[in-house]
């Protein structure tokens, strides 16, 4: 069975672990036919959007037949509007059995639609990534990007599509409420953690070489957080500023990623010797050991992809309460922050520290539930529907 990913939407960037790298890689660890149909857009070493020069097909790095289509322009309209050199030819040369589409929002949608009007046995489904804390935040954007030309690519495709994926619960309401789809064909899809990594930093003591590499001791209580830091994401700031204000010696704090340049002087200046340590940008691969050494993940701002993986990796969780993302809380594991306040976070980890039975019930839960839900293996299968006789073919 040939199973095609259509990653036109926006970006796909090799060696990360982004939805659109996980479902392929463990699709293909399952024995199936996998490739990946891709736009340039991708991110560089820093986590930053770039476009990459080559276009063309190669194998990436879990050996996936991976084909970069060029934009039709390389003005900044076109690749708004996601119009590409290819499309159909690409399909036809792929022949997929199963079709996977990362987003709808672009307008070689119409294409693929072509493709399917002469290939109706192909079985074919849709995710959707955006939200109101993403996507239609201004009044062009919503009204008019979102409410007519995407509206309008879903539904060229939905009498084509079997399900369509919101990854977040909000993300399914966007589906049925900005682009009125049909609401028995869209259902949740959850974002995971890589099942290698999360076992791969547990059979590796990553949480004892972490935390000797930054001179963090077993009975230390180390907070992480990690991701972007930028306009949109500032509360890291008072996340740090909070554990500066917390006078217990044992309290530790390690912050990665990003920073935009607006922001850094201020991050280096909340860097508080051996308590608080910014130590930049780290692999997405590798962020899977950061968070196994730690007793808590703080993410005090907006979702990431991180939030779901950190729940796999069984951590217990603190993070920023947004409509539709309370996905995460397996019963216990996380607890929410519904202010962006110095005052609040330094007294949701001070409970914890303070009460260890708390926190017990916490890591019980994660450690016991994470993994059931936020499995990528687990939800790659239920994504096309492997472990069912639809497919069969």
């Amino acid at each position: 069975m040939k199973i095609v990913h259509v990653c036109l939407g926006a970006f796909y960037p090799d060696n990360y672990s982004y939805q659109e790298n996980m479902l392929p890689k463990f699709h293909k660890k399952r024995g199936y036919d996998v490739e990946v149909i891709a736009s340039t857009q991708s991110f560089d070493s820093n986590g930053k959007v770039c476009y990459l020069d080559k276009t063309g097909t190669y194998q990436n790095e879990y050996d996936i037949k991976v084909t970069r289509l060029p934009y039709k322009s390389s003005s900044k309209v076109w690749k708004k509007l996601k119009r590409y050199v290819g499309t159909e030819k690409a399909l036809e040369e792929a022949n997929p059995d199963i079709l996977f589409i990362h987003g709808c929002q672009f307008l070689d949608i119409d294409k693929i639609v072509n493709y399917l009007k002469k290939h109706n046995d192909v079985v074919t489904y849709v995710d959707n990534h955006a939200d109101f804390s993403n996507s239609a935040t201004n009044w062009i954007s919503k009204n008019v990007l979102h409410k007519i030309i995407w509206k309008n690519c879903a539904h060229q495709i939905e009498p084509y599509v079997r399900k369509f994926y919101g990854v977040l619960p909000i993300r399914v309401e966007f589906l049925t409420d900005i682009y009125k789809l049909p609401a028995n064909k869209c259902e949740l899809l959850v974002m995971g953690a890589d099942d290698d990594l999360v076992e791969k930093a547990k059979k590796t003591n990553a949480r004892q070489y972490i935390r000797k590499k930054y001179g963090i001791k077993e009975d230390d209580f180390l907070v992480l957080t990690g991701g972007k830091i930028d306009r949109w994401k500032t509360q890291t700031l008072l996340l740090m500023k909070a554990v500066q204000k917390i006078d217990k010696e044992k309290l530790k704090l390690i912050v990665f990623g990003s920073v935009i340049q607006e922001l850094r002087d201020q991050v280096i200046n909340l860097v508080d010797g051996d308590k608080i340590k910014y130590i930049g940008w780290v692999d997405a691969k590798n962020s899977y050991d950061y968070f196994e050494a730690a007793d808590l993940v703080v993410f005090p701002g907006r979702h990431s992809v991180m939030w779901e993986q950190v729940t796999g990796q069984g951590i217990p969780m603190i993070v920023k309460s947004w409509p539709g993302t309370h996905h995460v809380d397996l019963g216990g594991n996380v607890r929410f922050l519904y202010t962006d306040s110095v005052e609040e976070i330094q007294k949701e980890i001070e409970l914890l520290i303070s009460n260890v039975d708390d926190y017990r019930h916490m890591k019980t839960v994660a450690e016991q539930n994470g993994m059931n839900v936020f499995s990528y293996k687990k939800i790659a299968e239920k994504a096309i529907n492997l472990s069912g006789k639809d497919n069969d073919r």
